[in-house]
């Protein structure tokens, strides 16, 4: 049977990307796809080849994701729970203009949950990285701490996540007034929201997270979702040609800058700054946020706007980037040891499960040009690195080819078009 499904992401290519790995799994499987983003996204949504929808009365562009997130409070407030009914609003107009069986909801986009909540439509929470709802146990996302093994150590994670709970409750008493506008119940705590969804899938790999006490019922971990995007396949679809000469004999590293704006142009150089002093051959993707001729390299970097990655990590010995989720999978997939210098979102705790699992090192992002020399110095001489980042690839490969993301996603959608079918009737939040 063939379902409706709407999309939603928010923000950048690192966000829409695996909500287009999803919507090309679903269309494989004879299913109906649109996508709802940012208007930058249109091209990418389109090359894809799905129907685009834009948001129209959230915000988009730099004042739905800013640069600056250094107020974490500001930024929730702005981002994320201010225009919380405005996304509501959005997805409720997009289920009524067309059939809708079922929504997938990038995890941070509250507000669009709401709006599949309202409407009566089942839908999934999907988290491309590690879980955002707090998992008892784990440290909270935006934590840099490893999976704890004394009572200390538990102490300290569980106080990271009463913290956490205390900042993102700060906007309840708001988001319950927009949740009793639409007509739903008060919620005691912001993160009963995921209790909420039908599906709340983890676009990640068990290998890779670190172990819960317990997972929430309606939790299913998918593996990671990472297709090439339309404007990589098409730098790929070109002769990718290595800058370097296969005679130096010297190892070589992907120096890789985040898709999103994060200031991270001095932080950039640095890295870049660094290589002069190593015995490698790099190549330093600027992305599409910094300008290369504001930028120097020295001659044993080759510094681009945008490389094939996937073809890239064939040709390297290590990977430095700031530890987007996307970036660490596919260097763990190509067996490659990292040195993560976090910036912010979910890149610390990505670089402390690349870090405790031992297949790299993370520095602070401010860590000088000498210590990140002598991070990838470590890297490329200490084969112990590779090791455990190809046994932790080994089982990424394994999650994505059983991953249950169609199946997950079917099921909740035969709710909704049932429900469609008895028009009295509102589908139930959860299913077996």
């Amino acid at each position: 049977m063939s379902y409706d499904f709407l999309l939603a992401s928010w923000g950048t290519l690192g966000n829409l990307s695996p909500m287009l790995t999803a919507a090309r799994r679903l269309h494989r499987h004879g299913h109906h796809v649109r996508v709802m983003a940012d208007p930058a996204m249109r091209s990418e949504v389109e090359a894809a080849g799905f129907a685009f929808v834009t948001w129209r009365r959230a915000p988009t562009g730099t004042a739905a994701d800013p640069v600056d997130v250094s107020d974490i409070q500001d930024f929730l407030r702005r981002a994320l729970f201010d225009p919380a009914a405005l996304y509501a609003a959005d997805i409720r107009d997009e289920i009524d203009r067309l059939p809708t069986d079922a929504v997938l909801v990038l995890d941070t986009l509250f507000g669009a949950a709401l709006g599949a909540e309202a409407s009566g439509v089942p839908f999934a929470l999907l988290s491309p990285h590690v879980s955002l709802r707090p998992l008892p146990g784990v440290p909270p996302i935006t934590s840099a701490l490893s999976q704890p093994r004394t009572a200390e150590e538990r102490a300290e994670v569980d106080a990271a996540n009463v913290s956490q709970a205390e900042t993102i409750n700060a906007f309840l008493p708001d988001f319950n007034r927009v949740r009793a506008d639409l007509g739903l119940p008060a919620l005691a705590d912001m993160f009963d929201l995921f209790d909420r969804a039908n599906r709340l899938l983890l676009a990640t790999s068990q290998a890779f997270d670190f172990q819960a006490d317990t997972l929430p019922d309606n939790l299913t971990y998918i593996g990671p979702l990472l297709d090439v995007p339309s404007w990589s396949r098409s730098l790929q679809a070109e002769a990718w040609r290595a800058p370097w000469s296969g005679r130096s004999g010297r190892p070589r590293a992907l120096i890789a800058c985040s898709t999103g704006a994060q200031g991270q142009r001095d932080m950039f150089q640095r890295i870049i700054d660094a290589m002069e002093t190593v015995e490698i051959d790099a190549i330093a993707t600027a992305g599409p946020n910094l300008d290369i001729a504001d930028l120097r390299a020295p001659k044993n970097v080759h510094l681009v706007r945008g490389a094939p990655h996937d073809l890239v990590m064939k040709d390297v010995s290590v990977v430095i980037s700031q530890g987007g989720h996307g970036t660490t999978t596919r260097s763990l997939l190509n067996g490659l040891p990292q040195l993560i210098l976090p910036m912010g979102r979910d890149q610390a705790a990505n670089a402390a499960r690349v870090a405790a699992r031992g297949a790299g090192l993370q520095l602070p992002a401010a860590a000088s040009a000498a210590d990140i020399a002598a991070a990838v110095n470590r890297l490329i001489g200490e084969p112990q690195f590779r090791m455990a980042a190809g046994l932790i690839g080994e089982a990424m490969k394994a999650d994505i080819d059983r991953s249950s993301l169609v199946d997950e996603m079917e099921a909740i959608a035969a709710l909704g078009r049932a429900a469609r079918q008895q028009p009295n009737k509102l589908p139930l939040r959860k299913s077996a």
